[in-house]
């Protein structure tokens, strides 16, 4: 079928909260684009003239086809190489969608996606959609063909598989801002103790190499093992030059929403690092290095301003 002008006006307009649910449900922003892509072709070859609330529509069959996906992924992490993290989407990222409320903001953190990869596939579609988009029980029971019910007790559920995981991370931008140089500071020193003072006893510190890139296949855990490892990664020595291939420059930033480090080597980004700030302190570090998941964030990077970096490690 021919789509017209309209009919694709239409579907344009709905592509930014697509892309923002798909990203949420899949935590891959390439993924994402696919399932958007697909669920275009399909609108093209339905009937829309008879499509009633093509908001709905969209909405349902792009659902469907994450669902699908989501199948499929569970398999593929099982064999993942290492610790998995989602793909980061730096500040300004469209697909990051809405981010008005605290439920919206912490839907699309590292914290909150690597969270939600221990819901069912149906758990995960109603508490992005509820949660980060407000949709009404009874539309969210349409898209999944269950009774409203059901979708309530669905909601239930994963929320409390969130909560019983999830640290509150929402502090004034400038109080965190003060704890990200505060941590630079302590890392760069060559001492350990600058550093525990600033996490919480439980912190820990999570990296993603895919198997692409090096990194510890267990998180580190507790102030003092995370804190001998911060040490370790800003202290310059040989073998992270070698690992690195140039100069690394660290610029402070924003990913999914909460403070970020962003490591670049001759402009390509080779490591976003979302920190977990509380008000006891850093209590996550979560490093995306696999250059699989960093294209998006680099064609970004290069079409942005973002000043002079804060440190360099030759």
């Amino acid at each position: 079928m021919v789509l017209t002008g309209n009919q694709i006006d239409l579907f344009e307009a709905s592509m930014p909260r697509l892309k923002a649910i798909a990203y949420r449900l899949l935590g891959s922003a390439s993924d994402a684009e696919d399932a958007v892509q697909d669920t275009f072709l399909r609108w093209q070859s339905a009937d829309v003239d008879r499509v009633e609330v093509p908001e709905a529509w969209l909405t349902k069959v792009l659902t469907n086809l994450c669902l699908n996906q989501l199948t499929s992924a569970r398999a593929r992490r099982e064999t993942y190489v290492g610790q998995w993290l989602p793909e980061p989407l730096l500040a300004g990222d469209p697909m990051l969608g809405p981010a008005d409320t605290v439920e919206q903001r912490e839907s699309v953190s590292f914290a909150v996606l690597a969270l939600m990869e221990r819901l069912s596939p149906n758990e995960r579609v109603v508490y992005v959609l509820r949660e980060a988009f407000g949709y009404p029980h009874r539309r969210i029971a349409e898209i999944l063909d269950i009774t409203e019910a059901s979708g309530q007790q669905i909601l239930h559920r994963a929320k409390k598989h969130i909560a019983e995981g999830r640290t509150r991370t929402e502090i004034d931008e400038a109080a965190a801002r003060r704890i990200v140089d505060e941590f630079l500071t302590a890392a760069t020193s060559g001492r350990t103790e600058p550093l525990v003072r600033l996490l919480t006893a439980d912190a820990v510190a999570i990296g993603d190499g895919g198997g692409k890139v090096p990194a510890r296949t267990r998180p580190f855990e507790g102030a003092v093992a995370v804190a001998k490892f911060m040490r370790s990664l800003f202290t310059p020595n040989q073998a992270a030059r070698n690992l690195l291939g140039g100069t690394a420059e660290i610029h402070v930033s924003y990913a999914n929403g909460l403070p970020a480090l962003v490591v670049t080597v001759d402009g390509r980004v080779i490591g976003v690092m979302c920190l977990e700030i509380t008000a006891d302190g850093i209590a996550a570090f979560r490093n995306q290095a696999n250059p699989d998941k960093l294209e998006r964030a680099t064609r970004q990077w290069a079409a942005t301003d973002h000043g002079e970096p804060v440190l360099r490690i030759n």
